[in-house]
């Protein structure tokens, strides 16, 4: 008969608040899913991985995807909600208009649940992951559903149809789609990078930081889902902006370059596994 020897820590059921992220696949691991997880686990959450889309991108761009069908989308969705009790949702790279009416079908049934919106519709080299009739979609159907969106100020430009907008004017035109909206630089070339919070309510909070050398691959994916990490945590909007701005720029700051084109943030300590 064989010894059976037990572990104090097994068979334990983790308390980790569950955050479902509905983004695409980046094979590079640089952005995407694999972004949202390993912010997700620096917060203290647990990331329920479901896969709107495949990409065909390295950390140079992307040169194709494909947008998964609405069942198989749904299907993965809806068998994390039965099951585990998801204290936030984060939202990535739909790709089409029919993902955006799929996702904005599911989360409406689900209307208690924090939701971050990173409107993913330009890879980090530039490269399209959808057309800007998406982003206009997306606009329509998914904003008025977010807890706080988070475009850099080029998707915020598509959303708000305004070309060459200021971050200001951008949010005037889509607080009245959403309750709260941060706007992202870091795109042009100033010295300090300006992250601007706008509410519905007139308020509005900046918060600087120094700018870092070189690009980066996955940046907003990682903001995105740190966010969301917080708000699961029971963590205040404005705090909560604030920490996953401050967890982001140290992953810049750490970052590393995995392959030929951008840097990818180090999301996890180095020690994390020792």
């Amino acid at each position: 008969m064989g010894l059976v020897v037990s572990s104090p820590t097994m068979n334990t059921y983790s308390s980790r608040p569950v955050v479902l992220c509905l983004s695409g696949h980046d094979p590079s691991g640089g952005a995407g899913l694999q972004a949202d997880i390993e912010a997700l686990i620096a917060q203290g959450c647990h990331a329920a991985p479901t896969v709107t889309a495949l990409t065909v991108q390295d950390t140079v761009n992307v040169s194709d995807f494909r947008v998964l069908d609405r069942e198989w989308v749904l299907a993965q969705a809806n068998v994390v909600l039965a099951d585990s009790r998801v204290a936030a949702v984060k939202l990535g790279m739909l790709g089409s208009i029919d993902m955006v009416d799929t996702v904005a079908d599911l989360l409406a049934a689900h209307p208690h649940l924090p939701l971050v919106c990173d409107p993913v519709l330009r890879a980090g080299g530039g490269g399209r992951l959808g057309k800007d009739e998406v982003g206009y979609a997306l606009r329509e159907r998914l904003l008025p559903l977010a807890t706080i969106a988070t475009p850099n100020l080029p998707e915020a430009r598509i959303l708000a149809e305004l070309p060459e907008g200021t971050a200001d004017e951008c949010a005037e035109k889509l607080l009245p789609f959403c309750r709260h909206l941060l706007i992202t630089g870091g795109h042009g070339d100033e010295d300090e990078i300006h992250n601007r919070l706008y509410s519905r309510d007139g308020q509005s909070h900046t918060w600087t930081c120094q700018r870092l050398p070189g690009s980066y691959h996955g940046s907003g994916c990682t903001l995105a889902s740190a966010l969301a990490g917080r708000l699961a945590l029971g963590e205040q909007l404005q705090s909560a902006v604030r920490s996953a701005l401050d967890y982001t720029w140290r992953t810049l700051r750490d970052a590393e370059q995995l392959g030929k084109g951008q840097f990818v943030p180090r999301r996890l300590p180095l020690d994390f596994c020792s």
